[in-house]
């Protein structure tokens, strides 16, 4: 089995990180990644923008690079709840490989009923750091395709404890993910393993949450 990791949720200076996506490819390529989607935050204002951003840093980046591949996405962002489908499907039409949602984190003032909305959602990819996520909303994004997210972040991963057991209990699909923003913030395939375990999980659930569930989500690329 690779033992290098896929991360799906990492921001470039196209939001609000520091660095190029150009550097960010480097710096997780050399840190045992083997494929990074960078979903900078957005919204109707500039979706159309960061999409074309992003593809056009994927294209002029991943062919050089052997073994690995940078894909475009996005995170819709503090959205109202009632536009994420709408969104999320233009995300799509775009060209961004995947969707993340800012989900209702214990640290920040996401409208309440976005994670719902969310986990409805079959354009949507993850459900990033969902905190109190409801048992109702696990079901929903199982029935649908939707992954939810162990995050690296501090205070996002507040959350990832609750996340694992209800996702483990209930057939939920859970990933890692770092959401970098800075130098420092890139997961290493042992972190990745780190994070997985001190959310909950056995060592056999963490391998398969940090190197099985990614190719299942790759598929839809």
């Amino acid at each position: 089995m690779d033992r290098r990791i896929c991360d799906f949720h990492m921001h470039s200076f196209y939001s609000d990180g520091d660095l190029l996506p150009a550097e960010i490819a480097r710096r997780t390529h050399v840190l045992g990644n083997r494929l990074i989607a960078i979903t900078d935050h957005a919204d109707a204002s500039n979706l159309e923008w960061v999409v074309n951003a992003l593809r056009r840093a994927s294209e002029g980046i991943s062919r050089y690079l052997e073994d690995f591949e940078l894909v475009p996405g996005v995170e819709l962002t503090h959205v109202p709840p009632a536009s994420i489908p709408g969104l999320a499907r233009e995300a799509k039409r775009l060209g961004a490989k995947v969707v993340v949602v800012h989900g209702e984190t214990p640290v920040e003032p996401v409208e309440a009923g976005t994670n719902r909305a969310a986990c409805l959602c079959p354009d949507v990819d993850i459900l990033a750091h969902p905190g109190l996520v409801a048992e109702e909303d696990v079901l929903a994004a199982k029935d649908n395709g939707v992954f939810l997210e162990l995050s690296y972040r501090g205070g996002h991963c507040l959350g990832n404890g609750r996340v694992a057991r209800l996702a483990m209990q209930l057939g939920a699909s859970l990933v890692v993910d770092s959401d970098a923003h800075t130098v420092g913030d890139h997961l290493t395939p042992e972190m990745s393993l780190l994070v997985a375990r001190g959310a909950g999980l056995s060592e056999a659930e963490a391998e398969k949450v940090v190197f099985r569930n990614p190719q299942d989500l790759i598929k839809r690329f």
